[in-house]
């Protein structure tokens, strides 16, 4: 009982005379060295440097074969490289796609590959029959004109689909005005996609896939002896030509700040990015001190600066974040963020005010040690997958660090001071930003304060310089009246309104499909003069979408929602834009439209024609030269959102004396639907439930 006593008073008199002094800082214990298993690495006969690490805790091993070869200008067939690397797992020459694809998921194991690379992972005991696979994939692609031109279809719909995607667009502009004339800059557009042929494809794999200067990595459950065994046994015999180099600097640096605009029509918010090149190539001395400031001005954590300033104190935005990008083959700073249209000036001010404040004056200690424990801790955690460590194996020799560079991370890490973080803010926050805006045009004379020498520059979805749109020669409704008379066939409104008098109904049947939707969908369309109209999309004989109005009331339906009546806003809108040929009426039915100019895309000139009803605006693109329509860009706001959403008309066919197109693309996000019409009928008979 006395030693417990005497215990307890100890401990009284312990927190009594023995209390830390919480005011004084704790001094820092020496950043440890990390203890990190070195990998394997050898060579075979071919030049293929093999990187080891072993790992036993599950039965698995993964294979990654990278390519040594430098980007390459691909130019008016920018994109090559990339369908190069979407085809290589579409067949090679004894195995079709099927067969592929069935002796993979068999093994439960996962094939990947893209332009410099081919990825395999599987359990242990697949690992051969995995190996002759990935050997097979990389040594041996068919390229098979059909998968060719499935793969080309696909990359279309997400063409689309990045023309109105904003983010999309400000990383295109982004590309494309930091990395002008380099690999780095090159973006896949609709014009270079329709000009790369099959041939370009297999020109492409042979510069690049050859085993001199390429790296293949195994992680996972294998020794030294069976690795270096099966890489020689699969890849050894590989031949191949002179791996391609070629180094094309650092990016282009302005002399003064740029504002680069994007126009996405009817957009409420605007997405900024400010972005410069910078030089530097990965383990840069400056590289640690970079990230630091990176982390406190807006990489990723709540309290950094950006992210407080912008979302916490002004309530511009729901975030705005940061980032530097080291790699081998250009290396550059961005920032990125959504802001309302009325303060999209107030939230560049706040942005380059950021900037300013990091470059001219020491940042905290708290924000120091901060953004050092997270980048400490994120290293760490990193350090629990032997991916990583293979990938540091893969780094060191491809970069030329130091051996011992990941070992001593930490310590060079916390050696990291507020000079070090005020010295790379001043080195690299020089005059020369990039301000990439992508909004509603309405907002550029905002802009201009912002750009050195007062001129805005204008870039497409896909970052290449826009032509401003040429005034037009003809009013609206003349462009109407062409239109007109062309899909009816017509020369004069007597001729018009007789032919149109002779239509009762027509019947569309059309074929959808999507990349996202295994099944093909049905849709049938149904017009009943003057002005009813009907609509249902159907598969597998579940009806997943449909409306009616019949001119005075009408209702929509969908699997999410559920039936709803239109509402009297709806209504009016469809009092609008009523009829087979809606631009008839526009003239009498209340609609607003006006002929915007002339807008030149791929070296066609295009009417376009904008048009708002009261619940969407559109943008109706006419061929100068044919009169049809070649696209329509709709957009409805919902409170503070924009749906935006493109149908492209193309394949136009005469049926009973109207041209109709027969081929329909819509786009709407990231979901595409292609459309194929297989019958129209005038005239017959319809569904008469359909209008229920």
């Amino acid at each position: 009982m006395k030693k417990l006593i005497t215990l307890v008073a100890l401990c009284a008199f312990t927190g009594v005379y023995g209390q830390i002094d919480r005011s004084v800082r704790p001094i820092a214990a020496a950043a440890p060295i990390i203890n990190i298993k070195n990998s394997e690495v050898f060579k075979l006969s071919n030049g293929i440097t093999v990187i080891l690490s072993e790992n036993h805790k599950l039965p698995r091993v993964s294979f990654s074969l990278t390519m040594g070869a430098s980007p390459m200008i691909e130019g008016s067939k920018a994109g090559t490289n990339k369908l190069m690397g979407q085809l290589l797992t579409s067949g090679t020459i004894k195995r079709s796609k099927d067969v592929l694809d069935k002796e993979v998921d068999n093994m439960g194991a996962s094939l990947d590959a893209d332009g410099g690379s081919v990825y395999f992972s599987c359990l242990t005991k697949h690992m051969e029959t995995g190996l002759d696979i990935m050997q097979d994939v990389a040594m041996n692609p068919a390229f098979p004109q059909s998968e060719f031109d499935r793969i080309k279809k696909q990359n279309e719909s997400g063409l689309l689909a990045a023309k109105s995607d904003p983010n999309a667009m400000a990383s295109n502009a982004e590309m494309k005005t930091d990395f002008p004339n380099q690999p780095m800059g090159e973006v896949m557009d609709e014009a270079s996609l329709a000009a790369i042929t099959i041939d370009d494809v297999k020109n492409n794999y042979k510069k690049v896939f050859t085993p001199n200067g390429a790296y293949l990595v195994i992680v996972g459950d294998i020794d030294k002896e069976n690795a270096m065994k099966l890489a020689e046994k699969y890849f050894g015999a590989w031949k191949g030509g002179t791996v391609y180099k070629e180094d094309f600097g650092s990016g282009l640096k302005a002399n003064g700040n740029r504002v680069i605009f994007v126009n996405k029509p009817g957009a409420v918010q605007s997405v900024i990015s400010v972005t410069f090149p910078i030089e530097m190539k990965p383990g840069a001395s400056d590289q640690i001190a970079l990230n630091v400031m990176n982390s406190i001005l807006g990489g990723g954590s709540f309290g950094a600066r950006l992210m407080q300033n912008l979302r916490e104190d002004k309530a511009y935005t729901y975030g705005c974040y940061s980032s530097f990008e080291v790699t081998r083959n250009g290396s550059w700073f961005g920032t990125s963020g959504s802001f309302r249209n009325d303060v999209t000036d107030s939230a560049i001010t706040q942005i380059l005010s950021e900037i300013s404040r990091i470059s001219d004056s020491y940042v905290t200690n708290d924000e120091l040690n901060l953004a050092k424990s997270a980048m400490a801790g994120g290293f760490a955690r990193s350090l629990e997958k032997p991916q990583t460590i293979a990938r540091f194996a893969l780094n060191i020799i491809r970069e030329n660090l130091p051996a011992d560079y990941y070992q001593t991370y930490l310590k060079r890490l916390e050696a990291i001071s507020k000079d070090d973080v005020l010295m790379v803010a001043q080195k690299f926050f020089k005059n020369g930003l990039n301000i990439i805006v992508v909004g509603n045009e309405d907002i550029l004379p905002k802009l201009k304060p912002f750009d050195s020498d007062g001129i805005i520059e204008k870039l497409d979805p896909f970052g290449n310089p826009v032509k401003e749109m040429k005034k037009a020669d003809i009013t609206a409704d003349q462009l109407i009246e062409r239109y007109i008379n062309t899909v009816t066939q017509t020369t004069s409104a007597k001729d018009l309104a007789s032919k149109m008098k002779k239509v009762k109904t027509v019947v569309k049947k059309i074929e959808l499909s999507s990349p996202q939707i295994p099944v093909t969908i049905s849709m049938t369309d149904v017009f009943v003069a003057p002005n009813k109209e009907a609509m249902k999309i159907e598969a597998q004989g579940m009806v997943f979408q449909s409306s009616f109005y019949d001119g005075v009331k009408g209702s929509e339906m969908n699997m999410q929602s559920g039936k709803k009546a239109m509402t009297a806003e709806k209504l009016a809108a469809k009092k609008k834009g009523e009829g087979l040929f809606p631009e008839i009426a526009y003239k009498t039915s209340g609609m607003k439209y006006e002929i915007k100019g002339i807008e030149t895309i791929n070296g066609k000139d295009y009417y376009v024609l904008v048009t708002n009803n009261g619940e969407k605006e559109s943008f109706d693109y006419f061929d100068a030269v044919t009169n049809l329509k070649f696209k329509t860009i709709s957009i409805v706001k919902q409170d503070d959102d924009v749906i935006e959403s493109t149908i492209m008309f193309d394949d136009y066919k005469a049926v009973n004396g109207f041209l109709f197109a027969h081929k329909l693309t819509q786009t709407a996000g990231e979901q595409s639907l292609s459309g194929v019409v297989k019958s129209i009928e005038f005239n017959g008979e319809y569904d008469k439930k359909m209008f229920e």
